[in-house]
């Protein structure tokens, strides 16, 4: 089976502080994968490195059979890898929903009506067209996150890679994103420390112990 990450014997540190010791992971092609922990377990830093924002301290990081050594290898394969910040403010680049979400298309010379069109079928899919000429910044924090989400996926990335995705989510907008997530037919790894959310949609769980990584289902 393709594999879309190979992770062996990886050691990460911040700022001087060793988060993760000789970390093993595997996410196969399509697989959809939850990381949980506590708040401050450094789940987030390894989902920086796994997007190539951050480098590992030792250990072998493949992304998609390639070798990731620097941060170097990993700019030929940035455009398969989507990234759904913590923060969805952190997110926009465009004030308005619809120029937000086609932003990044552009950027990578898409014809605009090719794009609007990507735009709104997404919107569609996502059931929020009526947020489409709103302002990004007055939306709720719900809103903001299914913004983020659909501005990651409609660039069709290989690779989701999602922090703490029900921050700002009331349940029943939680669920909305599990069903959304579960339709999407992507290799995803979450970050969550919400592990009710984590098992309605994920194949694969694992829980941050001790520095390690290890499979609870």
């Amino acid at each position: 089976m393709s594999c879309s990450i190979d992770l062996k014997d990886i050691c990460l540190s911040l700022d001087g502080r060793e988060l993760f010791t000789n970390i093993w992971l595997n996410v196969s092609h399509k697989e959809k994968v939850a990381i949980v922990g506590a708040n401050g377990c450094g789940k987030t830093t390894l989902l920086e490195m796994l997007a190539g924002l951050k480098s590992k301290n030792s250990g072998i990081f493949e992304l998609f059979h390639t070798k990731i050594e620097e941060k170097k290898d990993y700019k030929p394969l940035r455009e398969l890898v989507g990234y759904l910040f913590q923060d969805s403010n952190d997110q926009f680049l465009s004030p308005i929903v619809k120029d937000d979400i086609a932003f990044s298309l552009l950027a990578r010379g898409m014809d605009k009506e090719e794009a609007q069109k990507r735009v709104d079928m997404i919107l569609e899919d996502f059931d929020i067209v009526h947020l489409k000429e709103k302002i990004v910044y007055n939306l709720s924090g719900g809103e903001k996150k299914l913004i983020a989400l659909a501005g990651v996926l409609v660039c069709e990335p290989k690779l989701m890679l999602l922090d703490e995705p029900t921050n700002a989510l009331d349940k029943q907008m939680q669920k909305k994103l599990s069903v959304i997530l579960k339709k999407i037919d992507k290799s995803i790894i979450v970050v969550s420390h919400h592990k009710e959310f984590v098992e309605d949609f994920a194949d694969t769980i694992y829980e941050v112990q001790d520095k390690k990584l290890v499979r609870i289902t």
